[in-house]
């Protein structure tokens, strides 16, 4: 009786009719017929174990496409937002960055220490019998002891402190200006400036009568005027640079940053450069 309830089920295609149903392995578009003789969903369909793994790869595959894909995508898409947002790094200018303070100047007991920080290592100097530290300092890659018979200075990765002695008359200087990389200290017949780049004391031996009227450092510049001259002390040329004042000359500011020297007088601008160790002059529109 099933069997001819199952004879008497309609179907509904044209395919249906004209021949047996074609089964895809893959999807059973053909009806069957339930034992009451109504219309029944797709008929289950079995597959072999290869079947179901090539399944799996190719659905394997086609999602690791798209996943490569994408991640092709977002790379490309990082690099862009790279090379937009991030600027290319200027070419620096010689000493222009700030340093920290590597260069640590003790007393102990009688010997003077500078404990370099920055290449490792110690520089020992004794003092003297019956000598007095008046001042000490350090900053950036130079320190300067005064005592009472002599000036010391040291910079990092140097071999031994250079040291300077007072001339019978001449008179010591309180304290020191420090620059990252230079140092100024005047006395009473001298201007000392040390080059923390060759590691060198220098000096300039004031004329008679000649006066120091101001005396700046910026992190690598150091500049002196006196009545009869403008002093520039590099750290990358070595050693003073000098340039005479005119009488005229009326120096209204002086003023030391970074590499630069800047003297404003009433007829014109005199400018130090410490990397080449060079003075420029501008002359001022006096209307």
């Amino acid at each position: 009786m099933l069997r001819d309830r199952a004879l008497e089920c309609p179907l509904q295609t044209d395919r249906e009719r004209s021949g047996p149903a074609r089964l895809d392995r893959n999807r059973f578009s053909a009806r069957w017929c339930s034992p009451q003789g109504s219309l029944a969903g797709p008929a289950p369909v079995r597959q072999s174990a290869a079947e179901r793994w090539q399944s799996l790869e190719e659905f394997d595959s086609a999602n690791l496409s798209i996943a490569m894909e994408r991640c092709l995508k977002v790379g490309a898409l990082l690099l862009a937002m790279s090379a937009v947002s991030v600027p290319a790094r200027p070419q620096g200018v010689a000493g222009e960055i700030p340093l920290a303070d590597v260069l640590d100047i003790l007393v102990v007991d009688r010997d003077l220490l500078a404990i370099d920080a920055a290449g490792g290592g110690q520089t020992v100097a004794r003092l003297r019998l019956d000598e007095t530290v008046i001042w000490k300092g350090a900053r950036g890659k130079v320190g300067v002891i005064i005592t009472d018979q002599r000036i010391l200075a040291v910079a990092t990765q140097s071999g031994s402190w250079q040291e300077i002695d007072y001339g019978r008359t001449e008179q010591r200087p309180e304290s020191a200006l420090l620059g990252e990389r230079v140092a100024l200290a005047i006395t009473s017949e001298r201007v000392l400036g040390f080059d923390g780049g060759s590691g060198n004391l220098a000096e300039y031996r004031l004329g008679p009568r000649e006066q120091v009227i101001v005396a700046r450092v910026g992190e690598n510049v150091g500049v002196v005027v006196t009545d009869r001259k403008a002093l520039g002390l590099s750290p990358f040329r070595g050693g003073f640079f000098a340039i005479p004042l005119a009488l005229g000359d009326q120096i209204e500011s002086v003023t030391a940053e970074s590499n630069l020297a800047t003297l404003t007088g009433r007829r014109r601008i005199l400018i130090f450069r410490a990397t080449t160790g060079t003075w420029e002059e501008r002359k001022r529109d006096l209307h």
